[in-house]
């Protein structure tokens, strides 16, 4: 039997120069690609932070959204979010550069959504969460102990602040209340902060105003998902929802319930907190979603 030659490989000039047609297909694949990409409305930003020249980064009202942690992947955040902005038909940007959170990047946006907690770790730390995986590394005291350090300044606080004052949205969701604890500008906009949480396990969210636009004809519903403990500071009457463990299981001392979302006016602007947030078939719970799409229609004053 007589053995195959192999044919050698062309280079991309060869081709291109023998079918010129192929390059023409090529280039026009990767503009569509690029351009299915653009038109998905969602992306995330350059590392370098806008200026002011650069203006507003879309006509219509767009959204900025800072998301990801050590323990909460940015990937499941997008995906969670996109569903909810697409549905909306509005524009999102995503980054994960909490540095990089100012006036300047703020400007030309009508909602900051912020989803993630308060903690940095420039020290590295060995498990990709807090579930126990260092225990399994070989040699895990060779590595430095992991130390937490806050992020936010008093300058980025002071931007949030501004930011809603001036008549924009700020949506919190899940552990962003962990910033309060080391922020107080930012808890006196958020209204609250991050107590603690149980395990993962089912809990049931039940409307507690349905006068509000965000909550009216919204049912309670279930979820499977961290119970966020949260206080909250300012007027009880803009507590919309209520969290129960109804298998009667309690957090330290504080019971079984906790307050599970916010809504108040801030300045000229608005601000909404839920807590749910941990997984997406939390995240995407019918109810919840359709709450969370009131929310946004609430922060851009639609409804």
């Amino acid at each position: 039997m007589k053995s195959k030659r192999k044919t050698p490989r062309k280079s991309e000039k060869e081709v291109s120069s023998k079918f010129p047609q192929l390059q023409k297909t090529i280039s026009r694949r990767s503009l569509l690609v690029g351009a299915a990409t653009l038109g998905a409305g969602s992306g995330f930003l350059n590392a370098a932070p806008r200026t002011a020249a650069a203006g507003p980064p879309a006509s219509g009202p767009r959204v900025v959204a800072l998301v990801g942690d050590r323990y909460h992947n940015p990937d499941y955040i997008r995906v969670s979010l996109d569903r909810l902005f697409s549905g909306l038909d509005l524009p999102v940007d995503y980054t994960i550069r909490y540095d990089q959170l100012s006036r300047d990047l703020l400007r030309g946006y009508r909602i900051l959504v912020c989803f993630r907690d308060g903690m940095i770790w420039p020290g590295g730390y060995l498990g990709p969460d807090a579930y126990g995986y260092e225990r399994e590394l070989e040699n895990p005291g060779e590595f430095p102990r992991e130390k937490a350090q806050n992020w936010i300044s008093q300058q980025q606080a002071e931007a949030v602040r501004d930011f809603v004052a001036e008549g924009n949205g700020l949506y919190c969701l899940h552990n962003s209340s962990h910033i309060s604890l080391s922020s107080p500008i930012y808890r006196e906009v958020m209204g609250g902060a991050y107590i603690g949480h149980p395990p993962l396990r089912p809990f049931k969210v039940r409307v507690s105003n349905s006068n509000h636009p965000i909550t009216r004809g919204i049912e309670d519903f279930m979820v499977n998902d961290e119970q966020h403990y949260v206080a909250y500071d300012k007027d009880p009457q803009n507590i919309l929802l209520q969290a129960e463990n109804i298998d009667g299981l309690g957090y330290e001392d504080h019971g079984t319930k906790s307050i599970s979302g916010w809504a108040h006016e801030y300045g000229k602007g608005r601000v909404v907190f839920t807590a749910v947030g941990h997984t997406i078939h939390a995240i995407w719970a019918p109810q919840y979603l359709k709450l969370q799409k009131r929310a946004v229609q609430w922060l851009l004053k639609t409804i």
